[in-house]
């Protein structure tokens, strides 16, 4: 049901933060639906062997993928400040829009955990990080993305506003909530949820990972942990200033609603919005081109296949490596050594050590 509210400042309120959240959504849509488009086929088409970690940079493109095919519906919502496509689509963008984020950083996520097991308890990578309790987790991500960006889908409605300057009236796709509690509900398991608990998890698993790394005589990172590492970083940096514009909005709510606090504080979130989502829907745009950097050398020989040749430098031959990582026990330590450099390799008994184009 359709409310008018005079005094609401929204997103779009704002028409230089919307033109630059516009201009960035144009850019982000041209680069990143083809190049998470190339990532799916290259992985479908033309990867013969899949490793784990391709299995999830696989998941990773498509949710990418998809959130940025969505962002042609808020091009347009911002293009012309006020929402054209009804209710039901205001709601079902902005619940996609929510699970894709939380898929992205879950898949992430995973992408280093699996890194610490291989890295840290070699013994058990066969059954931890075998493809079929992977595969397990990532249909578990699916599932649990769906339910908790059901939020999204609730405090999402379509208000007709009316600015008190230029007397222009425009329809809005805003968050509504009947109580302050329900906005702390909201972002504050956005951010929670969504970012801090996970990148928590991330940067654990890499702290594990390096001291493990130091205990051995390997020292030289191969390029899949620069790779992953990139990708954190990357979807970090852009995704920040979302979560600290929801903090904002949290603070605000604990506020009365005659508050010059709560009015400044909404007064930033609202104008800072558009920007801060457009910017985090970079970080989806971002992911192939950190893998054209990674497999550039493979561009010249293998040409349009490079991505699947990269991709398939990255198989864990685990089976295989089962017994280097079981050996006797007056070669463990070699042992541990073999598996810290050798999880990546594309041959059996080659380290990612012997060839560092396998990423």
């Amino acid at each position: 049901m359709m409310k008018n509210d005079t005094n609401l400042e929204s997103p779009v309120s704002n028409g230089y933060s919307t033109f630059l959240g516009a201009f960035i959504m144009g850019l982000v849509f041209f680069l990143g639906v083809p190049g998470n488009l190339f990532i799916v086929w290259s992985i479908l088409a033309r990867t013969r062997r899949r490793s784990v970690t391709t299995i999830l940079i696989l998941n990773l493109a498509c949710a990418d993928g998809f959130l940025m095919a969505l962002t042609v519906f808020f091009i347009i919502y911002l293009a012309k400040r006020t929402w054209v496509f009804g209710l039901a689509m205001c709601k079902v963008l902005f619940y996609l829009c929510n699970s894709n984020m939380y898929a992205s950083v879950f898949l992430i996520t995973l992408m280093s955990v699996n890194r610490l097991v291989a890295v840290v308890l070699p013994t058990k990578v066969s059954f931890l990080a075998s493809k079929k309790i992977v595969m397990s987790e990532i249909a578990g991500t699916w599932l649990l993305v769906m339910i908790i960006s059901v939020p999204s889908l609730v405090f999402r409605d379509v208000i007709l506003t009316t600015d008190e300057e230029t007397n222009f009236t425009r329809l809005v796709c805003v968050p509504k909530h009947t109580l302050p509690q329900h906005v702390r509900l909201q972002y504050t398991l956005e951010t929670v949820v969504g970012f801090i608990l996970p990148y928590a998890a991330i940067i654990t698993s890499y702290v594990l990972i390096l001291r493990r790394l130091r205990q051995t005589k390997f020292r030289r990172k191969v390029r899949s942990e620069k790779l992953i590492l990139a990708i954190v970083v990357t979807f970090g940096t852009f995704w920040l200033p979302y979560h600290i514009v929801n903090m904002i909005q949290v603070a605000a709510a604990w506020y009365p609603e005659d508050s010059p606090t709560k009015v400044k504080l909404d007064h930033i979130s609202q104008t800072c919005r558009a920007v801060t989502s457009a910017l985090a829907f970079i970080s989806s745009c971002a992911n192939p081109i950190l893998y054209t950097f990674a497999g550039k050398s493979y561009i010249k020989q293998n040409g349009l296949a490079f991505m699947a040749k990269l991709f398939e430098g990255t198989l864990d031959q685990m089976a295989n490596k089962k017994s280097r990582f079981v050996a006797k026990d007056n070669v463990g330590t070699r042992n541990v050594d073999s598996a810290s450099t050798g999880v990546f390799s594309g041959q059996n008994g080659k380290s990612a050590c012997d060839d560092t184009e396998h990423f």
